[in-house]
């Protein structure tokens, strides 16, 4: 008798990044040197729980000879989980829609296919999801992908050097816009809970000032070094904040938008501080920002908002090679009858550490952080008030 082909799958949960089909690739070429069949799981795990959505049942055969050229590919062609949660999957019950444990179902159905282990390339969001799944057996390696690089226990998540490539052009495009009107460009970049999009792509262009969720800022430090460098001869700047960017206690009040009718309408819980953005946050930030800087001082400034479009480009050549690398690692690992573990880059290494160590938590940037020092090396500003302020 033969031994039967081992098999296994790929998914994504929700968050595009750009390069993800590269992350498919490795995975299909390591495991067919093994001699092993990858099967796709279309939008996550809607593949699984869905099938009549889909015209192949919502598994994909991954033959690596048709997947040569996607390695620097745009898009996905398995897709993202537009409901990364199969604990709560939105059901009609009675004409009532309600949330229901569908988990069972997505492990039940592995077991038919006899997929044996899943390649799971998700964020720090879904990374408790794919936690509880494992607890309840599925074998699973994750490939850690964010635009915000702010999944625990890896240098470098997947996704996030193109986002930090692409924000650094978009960026010198808003600061030639803001030098020929003579303003100061506000621009604002995704990062709820962690700044490193923010910081590194400011420090790429030399901003004058990077405002990030690790450091409260103080408006009248950011003002003051826009002050001087207009003293200094400059008719415009630059200033890249992160969406979650707070300014200091004292200072919130001010800052924040006074259209509360809206905000109590449609969040009858909510602070005070939402407004507008009660649903839709994006431009908050950078509209707070050069609103008081601008009461500051005696220059215009340029609201201007990213946002999502971080996600957007073509992979760059750093993370083809991480994401072809993360798939080739997660294969390894299966090979190895590991399972419950994140392959994670520490350079020089791959290596794989526990679930664990990754769930619940952010990356954020540490107090002293070599990157926080080369930025007040070269005079940009993080909104901290000095002993001569």
């Amino acid at each position: 008798m033969t031994q039967q082909t081992r098999r296994i799958a790929i998914n994504f949960g929700g968050g595009y990044v750009a390069g993800l089909n590269a992350v498919i690739a490795g995975t299909v070429r390591a495991a067919s040197e093994l001699g092993w069949e990858v099967f796709g799981i279309q939008d996550g795990y809607d593949g699984l729980l869905f099938p009549d959505r889909y015209p192949g049942g919502g598994l994909l055969r991954l033959n690596p000879r048709d997947l040569q050229a996607l390695v620097g590919s745009d898009g996905c062609i398995l897709g993202t989980a537009p409901r990364s949660d199969p604990f709560r999957v939105r059901t009609i019950v009675d004409s009532q829609v309600e949330e229901l444990d569908r988990s069972d179902g997505v492990l039940a159905r592995l077991a038919q296919e006899g997929i044996e282990g899943v390649v799971s390339v998700v964020g720090a969001q879904s990374m408790s999801t794919l936690f509880r799944l494992h607890r309840k057996g599925l074998k699973t390696v994750c490939v850690p992908k964010s635009v915000h690089n702010d999944v625990a226990a890896t240098t470098l998540s997947f996704g996030f050097n193109s986002a930090l490539s692409f924000v650094t052009e978009m960026l010198q495009r808003c600061r030639a816009a803001a030098r020929s009107t003579h303003r100061i460009a506000v621009v604002e970049v995704t990062g709820a809970q962690t700044g490193w999009l923010a910081l590194q792509s400011a420090i790429a262009v030399c901003a004058d000032a990077a405002l990030i969720p690790e450091i409260r800022y103080d408006f009248d430090a950011v003002a003051a070094r826009l002050c001087a460098k207009a003293t200094a001869g400059a008719t415009s700047g630059l200033v890249v904040v992160a969406e979650g960017a707070r300014p200091v206690a004292g200072q919130e009040d001010s800052a924040a938008p006074s259209d509360s009718k809206l905000k109590s309408m449609l969040s009858p819980g909510a602070t005070g501080a939402e407004g507008f953005h009660v649903i839709y946050r994006s431009g908050q930030a950078s509209e707070q920002v050069a609103l008081e800087l601008q009461r500051r001082t005696d220059q215009q400034m340029y609201p201007l908002v990213l946002g999502q479009l971080a996600r957007a480009g073509t992979p760059t050549a750093v993370d083809r090679q991480l994401g072809l690398g993360y798939g080739a690692g997660a294969v390894r690992a299966l090979q190895q009858d590991e399972s419950g573990v994140m392959v994670v880059f520490q350079p020089p290494d791959l290596k794989f550490v526990p679930f664990a160590d990754a769930i619940n938590k952010d990356r954020t940037a540490p107090a002293e952080s070599e990157l926080l020092l080369i930025a007040r090396s070269l005079g940009i500003s993080l909104g901290e008030m000095t002993h001569g302020d």
